[in-house]
């Protein structure tokens, strides 16, 4: 399948993963490359359009990050966010310097509705600005197409050569009408037609599966998640009985997972997969054993993963290819594809050893975001229940228990967080019932009917991601009269469209007392509730 192609050309912004998801919301394909990509190599890949991220530099100090003049003059349309616009200006010409008052946050903007970045967006709106510097002189053939109260040039263009430059974020919902600017410009001004659907995306998937294994076995990582369980559908799809699924229960998973995870892909399942369940519940608290860092148990469990895969595999004789359900964030935070810093290596990206014993590993998902991978979901008719469970990571409660890993500490998060769950999804029920809000919608409906409709249903307060986890914090309390100095849970919820940033979400104060109140009661070794109110960025959705 070829798709039309926009570049997000990377010089380190924290919102590189973001860009590309408006840019696919639009249905248009999107990659993020390094702005260190040879202009041979872009110019190979025949994009439609670019893009230049945000950075954390200042483009005109010896050192920084910089692209080649040539890259303005390829008759490829280019669009500068933040740093990529200073950039433009600062390589075409322009001036660029150190403002006196810097601006940051929400911000009163008035863009020029003539221009053809901003059709159909009002004179007067608001948008997300983060800079220190500031373009003092415009490159030549520029004019200004936008201002704020303390930024002479919020946005320019020059339509005869295809350039445009925005000092602030449209890609952040922060900007109200960003999505209709990124819109505009890879639409209407790069041409667009928009042919990034996931209909096309399964079905070429599956062909080109098919013509990759021939006649090999094929070995997936089924975790149970939503991200492994449309990789095993898509692959049982497309090649049927070659394809056998090991699930791994490592002991970290949440409580009653794995029987749960056997009754839909297990033997008396509705999928009717080759299902093998390895339980190594001890072999992974061995390995865990005082290992504290993050990213040490990220890579244990990681490794341990692919040992226990390669021995199955070995069981079952002649296993050609490993299958695993990495999807395009797991790629980008564990620093692969841009210029961005490691966020965390991802256990099936950046956690994998250095030689594993298959001759390939297949990732039908990897360029995939976690929306598009729910949309695929429905594509395969798997039943929503599946398709929309929340995220749960790879390393599983490994990284959800601050410190060591112990199977007392797992038996505390485990039943903290199962206690949490349950009381938001009452929660959410209640809600609906009062404001009768109806759970089903038509058979007929298509795909991305149902997933619009199924984000919609839920009450304003519901996270997309809720958790309880186990800090390494202990301290006094009393219960029944009597001094304790147990564990402390923390409980995280937050609110996202595409997992790259996150706001805390905000629960209702007496169901999060209800919550305190069970788990305080009912989960041994744990005496105090707190609540992790932090937005992604600065944190990361899970703690570790």
């Amino acid at each position: 399948m070829t798709n039309e192609l926009v570049l997000v050309i990377d010089f380190g912004g924290q919102y590189n993963q973001l860009i590309a998801r408006r840019v696919r919301e639009c249905n248009v394909y999107c990659e993020i490359y390094s702005y260190k990509t040879d202009i041979q190599k872009i110019k190979a890949m025949n994009p439609k359009g670019i893009i230049l991220t945000g950075g954390p530099s200042s483009c005109y100090e010896p050192g920084a990050a910089t692209c080649s003049p040539e890259l303005f003059n390829l008759g490829i349309p280019v669009l500068g966010l933040c740093y990529g616009a200073q950039l433009m200006q600062h390589v075409l010409g322009g001036k660029v310097e150190r403002a006196t008052e810097r601006e940051y946050g929400k911000t009163s903007i008035t863009v020029d509705p003539s221009a053809s970045l901003f059709a159909g967006v009002p004179s007067e709106t608001t948008c997300w600005m983060s800079h220190f510097d500031y373009i003092s002189r415009m490159a030549p053939g520029f004019k200004s197409i936008a201002h704020t109260k303390n930024c002479p040039v919020a946005a320019a263009e020059n339509p005869a050569a295809g350039l445009y430059a925005i000092q602030f974020h449209p890609e952040v919902l922060h900007t109200p009408e960003g999505t209709k600017m990124l819109y505009n410009f890879v639409r209407n001004i790069c041409g667009c037609s928009g042919d990034w659907k996931m209909d096309a995306f399964v079905e070429d998937s599956i062909q080109k599966i098919r013509a990759k294994v021939g006649n090999g076995k094929v070995l997936c990582a089924l975790s149970g998640g939503v991200d492994s369980s449309v990789a095993a559908v898509l692959l049982s799809k497309a090649i049927g009985q070659q394809l056998t699924c090991v699930f791994v229960d490592h002991g970290l998973l949440r409580k009653n997972e794995g029987d749960e995870v056997e009754a839909v892909f297990g033997p008396k399942g509705p999928y009717k997969l080759n299902f093998i369940r390895v339980n190594a519940q001890e072999r992974f608290y061995i390995k865990l054993a005082g290992v504290s860092e993050p990213e040490r148990k990220r890579k244990i469990i990681g490794e341990e993963f692919i040992r226990v895969f390669e021995e199955e595999a070995k069981k079952i004789g002649s296993v050609d290819f490993l299958v695993q359900g990495t999807i395009y964030p797991d790629v980008v935070e564990s620093g692969l594809g841009g210029e961005s810093a490691v966020i965390k290596s991802h256990h099936n990206v950046g956690g994998l050893p250095d030689c594993v014993d298959f001759k390939e590993i297949i990732e039908p998902l990897r360029n995939l975001f976690k929306d598009e991978v729910r949309k695929v979901g429905l594509e395969l008719g798997i039943p929503e229940k599946l398709v929309f469970r929340q995220p749960f990571p790879g390393p599983g409660l490994g990284i959800r228990i601050i410190g060591d890993v112990t199977a007392e500490k797992v038996r505390m998060v485990q039943d903290a967080d199962a206690i949490y769950r349950e009381e938001i999804e009452k929660a959410a029920e209640n809600w609906k019932k009062e404001n009768g809000i109806s759970a089903s919608i038509s058979a007929k409906a298509t795909p991305d009917e149902r997933f619009k409709y199924v984000m919609q249903i839920n009450p304003p307060w519901m996270p997309n991601q809720y958790f309880a986890a186990l800090t390494n914090m202990r301290s006094v309390g009393v219960m029944g009269d009597e001094r304790t100095y147990d564990y402390a849970v923390a409980l995280r919820a937050v609110s996202t469209i595409d997992f790259m940033t996150a706001e805390a979400s905000p629960i209702p104060w007496d169901v999060l007392q209800t919550v305190m109140s069970r788990i305080i009661n009912e989960v041994r070794g744990v005496n105090r509730c707190l609540l992790d109110i932090t937005s992604k960025p600065p944190g990361t959705i899970e703690l570790e």
